[in-house]
């Protein structure tokens, strides 16, 4: 792939670190399909050593957080530590952010506990099944339950979505849902027939790949689990 065919545009300059908006949904088509909401060399070697990649988000409000997660990382890692433990310092870094902008206030119930109702958007869907499908806060999810949420998420992965629902992060661009709810639903399909997480989610992976760039797959899929293609 041309580099100028998912380059967006340079956001900024840390040192001598370029910083640039790119097009993840290209990426994850033609490149890297685990490419999510930002990376940088020591993670993706396909990234230029002196450059942050930070994909174009359709709520833009986070891009401080992962600046400075980006930062901490790359800076740890240069010098020699191990890519689990500089990523450990630099969301702890991220969580303190995230704190201070007053994120985590805006989950708390009156019995002061993290409510997921809180971060629900809006209903797209229902499957056959009865799973609710959430478009849901991408941001608060990962300032008050977990920092690693990307892209979507289901029950049966994580316990702080609620029980028969899947959830998509409204950062992802309503062009790109699709195959995201794909991913999830299959996925969760396969665990609730006995799969464990990494099969189904490498299974997962591999029909999500396929899908985008195969209309036709993603179609069937739809109509398989009753899902109006036009509400995703």
């Amino acid at each position: 792939m041309n580099k100028k065919d998912f380059y967006l545009k340079k956001i900024g300059r840390r040192g001598k670190i370029d910083i640039w908006l790119v097009d993840g949904a290209k990426i994850r088509r033609d490149l890297e399909k685990d490419f999510t909401n930002f990376a940088e060399y020591y993670y993706f070697p396909i990234i230029p050593k002196y450059e942050f990649w930070i994909d174009r988000e359709s709520v833009p409000n986070e891009r401080r957080f992962f600046i400075d997660h980006l930062l901490a990382e790359w800076r740890l890692m240069d010098g020699g530590m191990s890519y689990q433990r500089a990523k450990e310092i630099a969301n702890q870094k991220e969580l303190s952010e995230r704190k201070k902008a007053g994120d985590l206030e805006k989950v708390i119930n009156q019995k002061s506990e993290f409510s997921p109702e809180k971060v629900h958007r809006r209903l797209l869907d229902k499957t056959k099944d009865e799973i609710d499908i959430w478009l849901v806060d991408g941001r608060l999810v990962r300032s008050a339950f977990d920092i690693g949420f990307t892209e979507g998420g289901h029950d049966l992965v994580y316990q702080y979505v609620p029980k028969n629902e899947v959830w998509i992060d409204d950062d992802v661009f309503a062009k790109e849902r699709p195959y995201v709810l794909l991913h999830e639903l299959y996925e969760r399909s396969l665990m609730k027939s006995g799969l464990t997480y990494l099969r189904a989610h490498r299974k997962a992976s591999r029909l999500e790949w396929r899908a985008r760039h195969s209309e036709q797959i993603l179609d069937e899929f739809f109509l398989k689990f009753l899902i109006k293609k036009g509400k995703i």
